[in-house]
């Protein structure tokens, strides 16, 4: 056996998102030569590693315990071990535990070397037909309360195409609050990609609508116009407004998703929505 690469350094290695094919040669070199493995959950990753052949020893690295093992793991590649971290699916670190040792191990002046291989984000994007120039993932959205509308906010301000994950079971709630926030843009559901029932949907929020059976979702959202997250006029302010009353969106809700879509102040905003709400006649 080959020494690896780099001794005594933390190697970040994507593994496939389904297909096992994905799996790089390199990567499975690395795999098989490190000291040890950091999974996310030991048990997926020793289907993988009985897949390649893979004895190396697996150790858990996750949201629950990265802290706690962080300084240990260091140790190791300080003494001339190499680690490997990978998580259940795809590249490390996006929406996936590891940014704590990665950041450590940087700062402590050790070597970090990424191995590259799949990834849902670019997946999903490279297949969606939006552009691919520039684009801002978003990660999984906060389920409920300020933090999931400040989110929403964020997102119709945020540059170029929007790449968001989001779990079966919820997708459906989530494209619905993305039409409210940003109106009837383009987007792609990417479900279950390079697996065996991999399904690519198009259309436009408001109108496509996910199958939740089975499969975690990657959303691509066409980002927004030049001059969309400008300071809107009265005039198309209080349109907005009125189009979401009578869709029957919540005072707030529409004060907020307004507020991002048009660059006002949110306050300015809720007291035009309640002007128009409660001098018209409207319902919210």
């Amino acid at each position: 056996m080959t020494l690896p690469e780099d001794p005594g350094c933390v190697y970040v290695v994507a593994t496939p998102i389904g297909n096992l094919e994905d799996l790089s040669p390199r990567a499975v070199r690395i795999l098989q030569e490190v000291s040890l493995i950091a999974c996310e959950d030991t048990r997926h990753t020793a289907r993988l590693c009985s897949r390649f052949a893979i004895g190396t020893r697996r150790v858990s690295l996750h949201a629950h315990n990265e802290a706690r093992r962080t300084p240990g793991l260091l140790e190791r590649v300080r003494a001339g071990e190499s680690i490997a971290l990978v998580s259940d699916a795809g590249t490390p670190l996006l929406s996936d535990p590891g940014a704590r040792l990665v950041r450590a191990a940087s700062e402590a002046g050790l070597t970090v070397v990424p191995v590259p291989g799949a990834s849902a984000v670019l997946a999903a994007l490279v297949a969606s037909g939006l552009p691919t120039a520039a684009f801002t993932f978003l990660g999984f959205p906060p389920r409920r309360g300020g933090a999931r509308r400040d989110w929403l906010a964020s997102a119709a301000r945020a540059p170029g195409t929007l790449v968001i994950f989001e779990a079966p079971g919820r997708a459906s709630a989530t494209l619905r609050d993305l039409y409210e926030a940003l109106g009837p843009r383009r987007a792609v559901i990417a479900r279950e990609l390079t697996k065996r029932f991999e399904q690519v949907v198009r259309g436009r929020l408001g109108e496509i609508e996910p199958d939740e059976t089975r499969g975690e979702m990657t959303l691509v959202v066409e980002g927004g116009t030049p001059g969309e997250s400008g300071v809107a006029d009265d005039a198309d302010v209080d349109a907005q407004i009125r189009s979401k009353l009578e869709r029957g969106t919540s005072a707030r809700d529409t004060a907020a998703a307004v507020a991002a879509q048009t660059g006002r102040r949110r306050s300015e905003v809720y007291a035009r929505v309640l002007g128009l709400r409660d001098g018209g006649g409207e319902e919210a």
